[in-house]
């Protein structure tokens, strides 16, 4: 028996000893994702660079024949079994992770799709807590894809993500943008998801990483200022994208080349402004460096592109802070590291790694060491390959 069958039937046995459900069960699947490039470039209008991993969540669903869901995570043991009436899908605090799936729920009974049967699901994430991995985002195109393959439909890719965002708007309240969900339901295999977010043009860029290994490493830092620092981040944004449009209309910061940028800014007397201005459109160039050189299979170039995206989060977006800096410094001395950086909103979450895999080794234990003594943190590390996207899984 292969290991993802073995895996399965694990699964299966504990959703039949967590609800008494003798029904057929049947396996799904939804990878994470980690954005390799282009950070607060998507509420500028500008490219991302995410891909799809393996990591991510897996759910076990079978019918109850009752008018209600019953949401077990063992991920979240302590909350116990949710019961949501199929007729009154409403956010409840309570609830807590389950209100991503009732989310899902809600948003395909306002698409017409009628359930009148009852599911038995449980749910486990392999991503680490707090990451910036997207496992909301996971679970919500999970169950979407789940949900309409047991009522034996079938929604586009694009399609469920963009359900999975309006959930994730108008009933989770959060309003995020498309990126996660996006590069979660159209991840593909040793393939980066080049995303132009203004236009939602997608293209695949191969990512052969050969002697390579691709390592997340999760800081364990708590966000204390990330809310409020990515609201400010916004708002700053939006002030220079007003006062360089006063030479040139511009509805997104990432509408400029960075040529535009040296002959306009003067327009930003305030050099925080300009700072901010001067991240977003370098970073934006950088994807597109970063796509075109992985077309080419430069996967050197492609390390450094992720280095320079890096210094500039650190010294232009300010939203590293010690902990990620830390992890990412320390990666440079590092022989066999050809990139590093921040990903996600920043102030914590994760560093990602290309590292040659005969380093991997010595790259942990030096990370661990300088991590712990200058932070007073453990890190935790996963080494990941680029996946696909969601799918049922066989057996």
């Amino acid at each position: 028996m292969v290991e993802q069958d073995l895996f399965l039937v694990n699964l299966k046995r504990s959703f039949r000893e967590i609800f008494q459900n003798t029904n057929t069960a049947e396996g799904y699947f939804a990878p994470g994702r980690v954005n390799l490039i282009g950070e607060h470039t998507d509420y500028n209008g500008g490219a991302v660079f995410p891909c799809a991993i393996t990591l991510g969540t897996y759910a076990v669903i079978a019918r109850n024949q009752r008018g209600y869901m019953r949401l077990f995570s063992s991920n979240f043991r302590e909350v116990g079994i949710r019961e949501v009436a199929l007729s009154k899908v409403e956010f409840a605090q309570e609830d807590q992770w389950a209100n991503y799936v009732k989310s899902i729920m809600w948003v395909l009974q306002l698409e017409g799709v009628s359930f009148e049967e009852g599911f038995d699901i449980y749910y486990h994430g392999t991503l680490p807590n707090q990451s910036g991995l997207s496992s909301s985002a996971s679970i919500e195109v999970l169950s979407c894809m789940m949900f309409l393959s047991e009522q034996q439909m079938t929604f586009s890719n694009e399609k469920i993500a963009l359900l999975a965002q309006k959930a994730e708007n108008d009933f989770m309240h959060v309003q995020c943008g498309i990126m996660d969900q996006f590069a979660i339901s159209m991840g593909k295999k040793d393939h980066g998801i080049y995303l132009k977010t203004q236009t939602m043009e997608v293209k695949y860029a191969p990512i052969i990483l050969g002697d390579y290994q691709l390592m997340i490493v999760q800081s364990n830092k708590k966000r204390t200022l990330g809310d409020s620092a990515y609201n400010q981040r916004r708002l700053e944004c939006e002030e220079a994208r007003r006062l360089l449009s006063k030479k040139k209309v511009i509805e997104s910061l990432c509408e400029l080349t960075v040529e535009d940028f040296y002959e306009l800014q003067d327009l930003i007397q305030d050099p925080v402004l300009r700072r901010r201005a001067f991240h977003v459109i370098t970073e934006n160039q950088r994807t597109i460096d970063a796509y075109e050189a992985l077309q080419k299979g430069d996967l050197l170039k492609f390390g450094r592109l992720m280095n320079e995206s890096h210094e500039s989060l650190r010294d232009h977006y300010e939203v590293t802070g010690k902990e990620l800096d830390t992890l990412v410094e320390t990666a440079w001395k590092q022989t066999g590291v050809i990139g590093a950086r921040m990903t996600g909103a920043g102030f914590g979450g994760c560093t990602i790694h290309l590292v040659q895999k005969d380093c991997v080794g010595s790259f942990i234990h030096e990370i661990e060491t300088v991590y712990e003594k200058e932070c007073n943190l453990k890190a935790d590390f996963y080494p990941v390959s680029i996946g696909g996207g969601p799918k049922k899984i066989l057996s």
